[in-house]
């Protein structure tokens, strides 16, 4: 039951993994250099806004369920500081970014101010 509703925050978790151990030599360099915090951010808006709705639509997890928002930004600022990390550990040509994770956290903060705003407009229409 608990997958059946985070089925896409996981999916789009995995997506945001993948982007990130793309070896850097084959990232196109960008003129603009917020433009790479611009897409941090977008990601784990993204992430974010899919975590709380798995969450509100769960009954298994009672805390989860209680606190959806609060929940989903520990968890995905937690997961933006671990994706960091492995860039810096394990994945070729990347290092870790204490601006990308500020960027990472600060897409997750507006997602949780805009949720109830954006779940009337998208959320509720297209997922689930």
């Amino acid at each position: 039951m608990f997958l059946k509703y985070t089925k896409w925050a996981l999916l789009w978790a995995l997506v945001i993994l993948i982007l990130c151990g793309i070896p850097g030599k084959d990232i196109p360099e960008v003129s603009i250099i917020n433009f790479d915090k611009f897409i941090h951010a977008s990601l784990f808006f993204i992430l974010l806004l899919l975590t709380v709705r798995g969450f509100t639509l769960q009954k298994t997890v009672v805390l989860f369920y209680t606190f959806p928002k609060m929940s989903a930004f520990i968890l995905c600022v937690i997961y933006g500081g671990t994706v960091e990390l492995m860039q810096g550990a394990f994945f070729v040509d990347r290092t870790a970014d204490i601006n990308d994770f500020f960027a990472n956290s600060f897409g997750c903060l507006v997602a949780c101010l805009v949720y109830n705003k954006m779940e009337k407009i998208l959320l509720s229409k297209f997922i689930y």
